[in-house]
């Protein structure tokens, strides 16, 4: 019965925010449209094949409520919300660090192979694919940078899921995550001041030290963590999913509200851009991992790796520059396409198992 009131709600919510973009009534759409998401993510959650999606479609319902009343995302009193951004990227990279362990880095002397050939393909194909895009669509120049941006960002744990849901080779997913995380704050800001700087200006030892911060600190402080006090916070470790979740979504949120007028200048191209850069990174990761004759599990993992870029770190990098309301869009909006994307891709591979020791030929 409770499945059947919520359905019954997300379809009308769904009708009536139809009609009232049809009609023009914007004022009455965003509380209605907010209402839909919202009741759709709780349907989702209750269909154990779809529960996936829920979390995406509840940042939709948060991005919906910023691009309607941004006012209440950009400050709390005399304070301002972006100043959140980087702390709670802090806490959900510690976070990051406690899931992990010295063994995810083991595979590069395990799996030498599909750990370079994922590092490659990681660090190329989406940096130039997005500066191909940006280019092509011919976005104003820091709009174009946060592309770039994104494309040039280490992969983060949604690759990891993604995986372990589709099949693939788990044990080099976390490894390609593991290392290309330590290797971002030298290539990211090197790929940035190859293909962006002439876009905004680049300061290559700025940025590295924002990625060191961010990133690197968190999570070895989550590694010694995990080291010392495994198993004995157990409530730890089920809340740091939720505080990341969480976290996201108030990043996204907050992004989206001070980016609001350029998304609705250019919001519809700016998507388009974003899921073609997504699904040109699953195509080239999986295609260009067999041509370098990685078997079809680990090139399932490397799609994700190289399709699955670290939104929330190229978030916290356009702040620290300054640019969170232009750069930072591209990567508000990467986050939640991509979970859709890499669900869907990761469902319907989970759907197509790979025979056991056939995977190197067929």
């Amino acid at each position: 019965m409770y499945i059947r009131i919520l359905s019954g709600l997300a379809i009308g919510s769904g009708i009536l925010a139809l009609v009232l973009l049809i009609v023009g009534d914007i004022n009455t759409l965003g509380p209605v449209l907010i209402f839909f998401f919202l009741s759709l993510a709780l349907v989702l959650r209750k269909v154990d094949s779809l529960k996936g999606f829920s979390f995406t479609i509840m940042i939709f319902a948060a991005v919906v409520a910023s691009m309607f009343y941004p006012e209440f995302f950009l400050k709390a009193g005399n304070f301002d919300l972006k100043n959140l951004i980087v702390p709670l990227l802090m806490v959900i990279m510690f976070g990051m660090g406690t899931a992990m362990s010295l063994q995810d880095f083991t595979g590069v002397v395990k799996m030498p192979k599909g750990v370079l050939v994922g590092l490659l393909c990681q660090f190329t194909i989406m940096p130039f694919v997005g500066y191909g895009l940006a280019s092509a669509f011919g976005f104003p120049p820091e709009i174009a940078a946060g592309i770039i941006l994104v494309g040039s960002s280490p992969s983060g744990l949604a690759s990891n899921v993604m995986a372990y849901i589709s099949g693939a080779n788990l044990a080099l997913s976390l490894t390609l995550t593991a290392v290309a995380t330590l290797l971002a704050p030298l290539f990211t800001p090197l790929l940035m001041k190859i293909l962006a700087d002439q876009m905004v200006p680049i300061d290559f030892l700025g940025m590295l030290w924002s990625i060191v911060k961010i990133v690197i600190l968190p999570i070895i402080a989550g590694l010694v963590f995990n080291r010392f006090a495994h198993g004995r916070m157990q409530w730890l470790d089920k809340a740091m999913p939720v505080v990341s979740m969480a976290g996201i979504t108030i990043i996204i949120t907050i992004i989206t509200a001070a980016g609001r007028d350029s998304l609705i200048a250019l919001g519809l191209l700016l998507i388009v851009a974003v899921i073609l850069h997504n699904i040109i990174g699953y195509f080239f990761g999986y295609w260009g991992s067999r041509v370098f004759g990685l078997d079809k599990r680990s090139a399932r993992t490397v799609a994700f790796e190289v399709g699955m870029q670290n939104a929330g770190l190229a978030s916290g990098i356009a702040l620290e520059m300054g640019r969170v309301g232009t750069m930072g869009l591209a990567p508000a909006v990467f986050g939640p396409m991509m979970n859709i994307t890499g669900s869907s891709l990761a469902t319907w591979w989970r759907g197509k198992p790979i025979k056991e020791g056939v995977q190197e030929n067929d």
